[in-house]
């Protein structure tokens, strides 16, 4: 056994290693990006970006321009077309490094996926029934329908159902949590994984999938980031860049005819060359914004990934960015899950101290989180701990589904003292049964504690009724803050629960949400979807169980719990390894971190050719009109070093801003009217004074190694 286990944390490690750990520029991935960077240089892989493809052909054409100058042929000054030539190869080389680097980190998390990946022997079932033969099977041999028995130190061979038993399943390979799960056959957990691995017990599981198409084959195919498929925020921005490229391009175009036939009206003057006027059209397209576009798309699904969140596609990731309706449920989200004791309420004639003492001594062997809450309760208010049950005799009773109590009866003192706790009803027959009274002023703290959204547990000593302990279902700390920071944000947050109105409203106001929707049935809550999505909101839900399918699939943004059936993770977007349901609040932040990050460095990209506008249409147009020297408020050295300066940082600027693209424009909680507002001011104002700095650094540079 602990073979197996140390087996399984060593693959988690290999596993969740990449996704959580790797650098900015780690050295593994840094080497293999450079050798990616050129094997992107092929015509047809250059295509999928429209801008970075005509700087491709541009580099393409000076570099023809170069050879032609070195036969004396052409255009003069042959360092000035190299100079020039090689820094458009730097522009696309680097815009290729940026998608490597994306793509590379997401290549390394699906390895280390991959690298999971064993064939192992299946025990093929003739019956689907345990106890029946069963012959050996390789694993890629099964197919869907197929029954198999995995016992304790088996590893699951592929994804499946379980129909029969329950076991013990370390399935920390995939999720990187330590901590065993149970699986079992019916409910909401009977799904398994391939690549896990039973640790006790045995099942039966009816294959649910073909080898190629398992739960871990779709983990590795959504996190290559080359198989990307483009969303359609980034087709549109896309469709924006060739149209904005296209008007340039004929703009440039038309200048060399204007620029010979000026120069010839004139008599004097020289006419433009094409060399500077690829220079000039490269600097006027969007090249910042296209030569990292694709990287940010990539890079926000790898961010996903670290999340421990496997999105089926860009597609999803980018609308989680766009939701505006959160549906959370209750238990296990907006609540702690379990129930814990919040206070002692006394009956007549009894003090508060001594009910906390009797409830204590029926709780000290009930492993229940309400059982341990109650322990933990009296000795905070009371300090009452330290109890020597062997001088106590003490026989404890466990919890029964018919009698709905527990206790202990403690017979060290001579007659036998039954202290019992349960429901309010089950402990008013027991003490009835014994023809002693139940006071009525319990019943109404029982009904008083029902009406506050928490549940009342009766606590009795022999025949007399001590009082009532309130269970609470304790609502997160910090959970009202960030529905506060989503309201702010413009993100209406729906609880949805199968508590009664009474309770679900009490909980609802304690932990801040919009709305809530009470005695939830999976009609319910894809009519109240179909509701919000008929008045153009976009809807977000996480879900595990089988019920949960039918909301999920009509979802935009549908996060599936890894522990959940195997419905659910179909009918769902995204799946969360963790299975922690509050990462829905994770993912929305993530989604709108990379529509920023895109938003961001569009807005950057477009301000900051304004800068060079000053500093190469001077310089490419001066020796036709001298009047243009006016523009050039720069002082540029010289017309040949102005346009190189301009073509240098245009080449540069991709490098500097590659760490932003893969990290993300840092998530900021504000209204959207605030969020545009900051945007415009650091990348559009600082887009356009940062590259007039930087053209006359490094124009200064250029001149002062005479280099131009």
């Amino acid at each position: 056994m602990s073979q197996a286990n140390t087996s399984s944390k060593d693959m988690a490690l290999h596993a969740t290693t990449p996704a959580r750990r790797l650098k900015m520029f780690d050295s593994e991935l840094l080497l293999p990006a450079i050798a990616d960077s050129f094997r992107k240089l092929s015509p047809r892989t250059q295509l999928r970006s429209p801008v970075m493809f005509v700087v491709y052909v541009g580099s393409i054409i000076t570099t023809l321009l170069y050879v032609q100058a070195l036969f004396g042929q052409g255009e003069a000054s042959p360092g000035f077309i190299l100079a020039t030539t090689v820094w458009l190869w730097f522009t696309v080389l680097f815009a290729n490094f940026a998608e490597a680097m994306a793509e590379g980190r997401s290549k390394a998390q699906a390895a280390s996926l991959r690298s999971l990946k064993k064939s192992v022997t299946a025990k093929k079932l003739a019956t689907p029934k345990h106890g029946t033969t069963w012959l050996p099977c390789d694993g890629p041999d099964l197919r869907k329908g197929n029954y198999i028995l995995v016992e304790a130190g088996d590893v699951i061979p592929i994804d499946g159902e379980v129909i029969e038993g329950v076991a013990s399943v370390d399935e920390s390979a995939i999720t990187g949590e330590s901590a065993p799960v149970i699986r079992e056959s019916g409910g909401d957990f009977s799904a398994v994984t391939g690549g896990t691995r039973v640790l006790s017990d045995w099942l039966v599981v009816k294959v649910s999938a073909n080898p190629g198409e398992t739960f871990l084959d779709r983990m590795i195919s959504m996190v290559e980031g080359a198989k990307r498929q483009k969303t359609p925020n980034e087709i549109a921005l896309t469709i924006l860049l060739v149209a904005l490229t296209i008007v340039f391009l004929v703009v440039t175009v038309t200048l060399l005819p204007f620029s010979l036939f000026s120069v010839a009206a004139a008599g004097s003057g020289a006419p433009i060359t094409i060399t500077v006027l690829i220079a000039l059209l490269v600097c006027l397209i969007p090249t910042t914004i296209g030569g990292l576009l694709s990287a940010i798309g990539v890079a926000g699904m790898s961010r996903m990934m670290q999340a421990n969140v496997i999105a089926t596609s860009g597609r999803a990731v980018e609308a989680a960015g766009d939701v505006d309706v959160l549906l959370l449920d209750k238990t296990g989200t907006i609540t702690l899950g379990n129930r814990q004791a919040s206070a002692f309420i006394p009956a007549p004639g009894v003090s508060e101290q001594q009910l906390a003492d009797v409830a204590q001594l029926a709780s000290l062997a009930d492993e229940t989180p309400e059982g341990r809450s109650i322990v933990v309760l009296a000795k905070q208010k009371f300090n009452i701990r330290e109890r020597d049950m062997a001088s106590l005799d003490a026989v404890f009773v466990p919890f029964a589904a018919t009698t709905r109590m527990s206790g202990v009866d403690l017979q060290g003192q001579g007659d036998v003292r039954a202290l019992r706790k349960g429901a309010a009803d089950s402990v008013k027959k027991y003490v009835e049964a014994m023809g002693q009274p139940y006071p009525a002023e319990v019943s109404r703290a029982v009904d008083d504690v029902s009406r506050r959204g928490s549940t009342p547990l009766v606590v009795a000593d022999g025949g007399r009724v001590m009082g009532v302990v309130e269970l609470k279902d304790i609502v997160k700390g910090g959970i009202k803050e960030r529905f506060a920071e989503l309201r702010r944000m413009g993100i209406k947050t729906v609880m949805i629960t199968g508590d009664n109105k009474l309770t679900a409203a009490a909980i609802a106001a304690e932990a801040g949400v919009d709305d809530f929707l009470a005695e939830a049935t999976p009609e319910d809550k894809l009519k109240l979807i179909r509701s919000y999505q008929s008045e153009g909101r976009l809807v977000a839900m996480t879900g595990d169980g089988t019920n949960d399918a039918p909301a999920l699939a009509q979802a935009d943004v549908a996060v599936a719990m890894n522990s959940g059936t195997q419905a659910a993770k179909e009918a769902g977007n995204m799946v969360d390894l963790d299975s922690n349901p509050t990462k829905l609040l994770e993912i929305v932040e993530i989604g709108k971190q990379m529509l920023m990050t895109r938003g961001s460095l569009t807005t950057f990209s477009i301000s900051n050719d304004i800068a060079k506008y000053f500093a190469i249409i001077p310089a490419a147009f001066v020796g036709t009109y001298p009047q243009l020297k006016a523009l050039d408020i720069m002082h540029l050295a010289s017309p040949s070093s102005a346009i190189m300066s301009a073509v240098i940082f245009n080449a540069l600027i991709i490098i500097a801003l590659i760490p932003l693209a893969l990290k993300g424009v840092q998530y900021r909680a504000i209204g959207a009217t605030a969020l545009l507002r900051r945007n415009l001011l650091v990348y559009g104002v600082g887009g356009i004074f940062l590259p007039f700095a930087g053209i006359k650094l490094i124009d200064m540079l250029l001149a002062a190694f005479n280099l131009v």
